[in-house]
């Protein structure tokens, strides 16, 4: 487990958002995808920030209640963003993660292009998979 990298279990299924996507279309799609939020990327692929079901939670009820769909994501994502790197140890980003808030990070290359996603879910099913195996 000591040698479990990132890259070896962390999900290459995700969804993208762009910074001029409407928040409406990008909180559409973290609901039809059932996520709980998603990198933004440039034209490049690199990661310029990240977008949660809590960042839209507030715009969207505006939009309910204002009829005002002009909000993007560019308006309301965090561009301050922990993202892991495909070579990272496992262990050591399970301990990041105790620490830190974000439930889900975007695993970037050396180019800071996203190349997946990896969650406490995914390191905790990891590490259980390790543990119930036999010695």
């Amino acid at each position: 487990m000591d040698n479990l990298k990132v890259s070896d279990c962390m999900s290459r299924k995700f969804v993208t958002f762009t910074p001029e996507m409407p928040v409406v279309e990008a909180a559409a799609n973290l609901v039809k995808n059932e996520l709980i939020g998603g990198p933004v990327i440039d034209g490049n692929g690199a990661l310029v920030g990240w977008i949660s079901e809590q960042d839209c939670l507030g715009t969207v009820s505006q939009v309910m209640y204002y009829a005002d769909r002009v909000a993007t994501v560019a308006d309301i994502m965090r561009q301050d963003v922990l993202a892991a790197k495909e070579d990272d140890n496992l262990l050591d980003l399970a301990s990041l993660m105790q620490q830190q808030k974000p439930k889900i990070y975007p695993v970037v290359d050396g180019r800071q292009r996203v190349m997946g996603v990896i969650s406490r879910r995914i390191i905790l099913r990891e590490m259980c998979k390790h543990i119930s195996r036999p010695k």
